[in-house]
């Protein structure tokens, strides 16, 4: 599936079998995925009995995941993932406010709430947004519906129910809106709330378990040449466990508004947008699969701007501009334990009066050259500013070396979930460092350039050739920047990869620069019973930011138990990659109904260009295969994943090694008006596998020690029910 870039509104075009069956590619996809996400014309299409996170949405797009907690895993595009990947929701950059990235943007949205999505990998247009090198994804919530009449009356309303067997997970979404001609006022929210889930052999994965909820309230006004629309949301997240890293999540509360405006002008539209987010994010311990003591806190602001043209220079020529502004805000301190011989007396600062500001402004042409040409060539532009206050360690020390008490120890002390180090060091290493990183001078700026050329060529009806070329930039991060601590436990807070390792920040770091090369050629029958892709991509990472080496840990005598300790260090990266599809139609009759055929194989490469070792978190060859049946009110799959052994991996982050794995998964799902009802059944056949992007097991690790940091395990076989009541 190709995306293809219109002259007034970005759209997925596909061939009517191509729609009928995308839902097919994502096996563990229990809502109904079929053309939710395709945006024609700018119409949107509610999908309410989608239920959980957009994962299972979004990986049939190609998205892979980085495991991290129930509801917060990480996006992975062209083997790039974190902040390379720009996640918008509803058009609003929220930035993780975690040194784990435990609240990434799409941990703020449930799948209910959202009406339209969109992936561009690579080679992304600058108006899709920048501060990005792997590509950008688009969640959107907002597409409000009006009634006819002038008064205000009731417009529509649904429930949604949803239960998983492997986690014991229960979710409900439930959803209303009134209306009149000009004026809507909806409400969504969503609940749901998960047990640990269990693996192939039947063993539980500890520390899987989560709860949460999110509510948006929306309200439009309209008349015949403009809409505003204001947003208002809230998020709770009272718990999640996240296996592969030393803490864990107690609460993330967070807060927000959207304010959108759009006006129909002379010569096209006019947009403009305001964004506040508002997060107080805390970490420590609670569940006894995973225990401890240890609070962290962080309070983070995002605010922002964007103001946007779509002028129509002729019919066939459109220009887009646009303006913007993101700021960013960040606090996060880890408070004293009273009576505490290691975390105390003084709060640990670790990011002080935390700043981040964008200041950005793009031009884009699209234009049609004939009938078989189209192009789409744009600049953007951005100066990054960063800039953190005076911090300090948890120890109360003289420049000598004396202490006030034994707070300096190089271990995890009172955090019993992180190992128990009895040897006392009579200097803390973090006390040097907060006062080299006080002399210093914080205030770092980048200047960053974007451009992008897409070119698209119809050969014929059923032919097309997509080529796009793109020089994309991203600045560094505040914990990348500013992430102080050299000592074991606080270089152990610090890193979003799930590896069990440590970090430590590096003021000096450059922006990446990525230069991406693409091609993509799909060929289609005449009677849409039919259709192939292929697309291929070259990405050269200049300034990459990757790990240095500089230390290692180890809480026992056994090998398998080490640890590193990294430096965020710039580094020259290659990553390339290919992907094929194809889809057909093997039968339609009125006896047996229509039967689908779908397969996608997918490859990527990624390794250092210094020692051409592997970069960390490449997902290994995988494909997959769905058969689909539709007849009557009733659709049916049976869809088959391969993932091939991962063999290449990063010797720095002691990344471990996997085997292959399929799994098969069943899925039915029957619709009549109102009422659509689902059942599927994940890994049927109740494999054991190990997730190759899952990360170390650390829950289990400090259970079992003599195991060593093994990999996080996927889910076993899981019965998942489904319903939900439109009105």
């Amino acid at each position: 599936m190709s995306s293809k870039l219109s002259s007034s509104k970005t759209q997925y075009v596909l061939s009517p079998l191509t729609l009928s069956i995308a839902c097919l590619l994502s096996p563990y996809a229990l809502a109904d995925n079929s053309i939710e996400h395709i945006e024609v014309q700018g119409q949107h299409i509610n999908s309410h009995a989608n239920l959980g996170n957009a994962d299972q949405l979004l990986s049939e797009l190609g998205v892979d995941f980085s495991a991290a907690g129930g509801v917060s895993s990480l996006p992975i595009l062209n083997g790039m993932m974190g902040d390379r990947v720009k996640v918008l929701v509803d058009g609003a950059d929220i930035t993780a406010a975690c040194g784990n990235q435990m609240n990434p943007p799409l941990s703020y949205i449930s799948a209910n709430q959202i009406t339209s999505y969109q992936v561009v990998a690579g080679v992304s247009p600058v108006s899709a947004g920048g501060d990005n090198i792997a590509g950008v994804i688009s969640v959107n919530s907002i597409a409000p519906q009006y009634n006819d009449s002038d008064s205000l009356s009731w417009h529509s309303g649904y429930v949604s129910a949803q239960y998983r067997s492997i986690n014991n997970a229960q979710a409900v979404g439930v959803g209303a809106r009134i209306a009149s001609d000009t004026f809507s006022l909806s409400y969504q929210g969503a609940y749901e709330d998960a047990d640990s889930y269990e693996d192939g052999n039947g063993d539980l994965v500890l520390d899987t378990l989560y709860r949460a909820q999110n509510h948006a309230l929306t309200a439009a006004l309209r008349d015949e040449k403009q809409q505003l629309v204001v947003k208002l949301t809230h998020q709770k997240i009272p718990f999640q466990g996240f296996p592969n890293q030393y803490m864990d999540m107690t609460d993330n509360t967070s807060y927000g508004l959207i304010s959108q405006y759009k006006r129909t002008i002379e010569s096209g539209e006019f947009q403009a947008q305001i964004n506040y987010n508002d997060v107080k994010h805390e970490m420590g311990f609670f569940t006894a699969e995973k225990t401890g003591m240890m609070p962290m806190n962080t309070d983070a602001q995002d605010m922002s701007y964007q103001l946007n043209w779509r002028l129509e220079l002729d019919k066939d020529t459109t220009l887009l501009l646009g303006q913007e502004y993101f700021g960013y805000r960040i606090d996060d301190w880890w408070p004293a334990i009273e009576g505490s011989m290691m975390m105390g007396p003084n709060d640990y600062v670790n990011i002080n009066d935390g700043e981040r500001d964008r200041y950005t402004a793009f031009a884009e042409l699209q234009k049609q050259l004939d009938k078989k040409w189209w192009v789409s060539a744009g600049a953007r532009i951005e100066y990054v500013h960063t800039d953190a206050g005076e911090v300090q360690p948890y120890s109360d020390m003289t420049m000598d070396g004396g202490m006030d008490d034994m707070s300096g120890m190089d271990s995890m002390g009172d955090m019993s979930g992180m190992g128990d180090m009895s040897s006392m060091m009579m200097d803390d290493p973090n006390q040097d460092a907060a006062m080299a990183f006080n002399a210093m001078d914080r205030e770092r700026s980048d200047t960053l350039v974007d451009a992008s050329l897409l070119v698209r060529y119809q050969i014929t009806n059923e032919d097309e050739l997509e080529f796009g070329l793109a020089r994309k930039n991203r600045a560094p991060n505040l914990y990348e920047r500013y992430s102080w601590g050299v000592s074991t436990m606080s270089t152990s807070m610090i890193g979003w990869f799930g590896d069990g390792n440590g970090y430590i920040g590096n003021p000096d770091l450059e922006a990446e620069t990525a230069h991406t090369l693409s091609s993509s050629y799909t060929k289609s029958a005449k009677d849409d019973t039919w259709q192939i892709s292929a697309n291929v991509w070259y990405t050269q990472v200049n300034d990459y930011i990757d790990g240095t080496v500089v230390g290692n840990t180890n809480r026992t005598e056994m090998a398998i138990t080490q640890r590193n300790t990294l430096q965020f260090t710039n580094l020259d990266a290659t990553l390339y990659g290919g992907k094929i599809e194809a889809a057909v139609r093997i039968s339609d009759s009125k006896s047996a109904g229509t039967w689908d055929l779908t397969a996608a194989i997918t490859s990527t490469h990624g390794e250092r260009d210094d020692s051409n070792e592997p970069l960390y978190q490449i997902m290994p060859l995988h494909s997959k295969i769905a058969l689909a049946q539709q007849m009557g009110n009733w659709q049916s799959s049976l869809s088959w994943e391969w993932v091939d052994s991962k063999t290449r991996i990063d010797p720095r982050r002691l990344e471990n090694q996997t085997d292959s794995y399929s799994l098969l998964n069943l899925q039915t799902k029957g619709t009549w008006d109102k009422l659509t009802v689902k059942l599927a059944v994940t890994n049927l056949l109740d494999e054991y596998y190990q997730q190759p992007l899952g990360g170390v097991s650390i829950a289990q690790f400090n259970v079992d020690q003599s195991q060593g940091f093994t990999q996080l395990a996927g889910q076993g076989r899981s019965i998942n029910l489904g319903i939900s009541y439109s009105f």
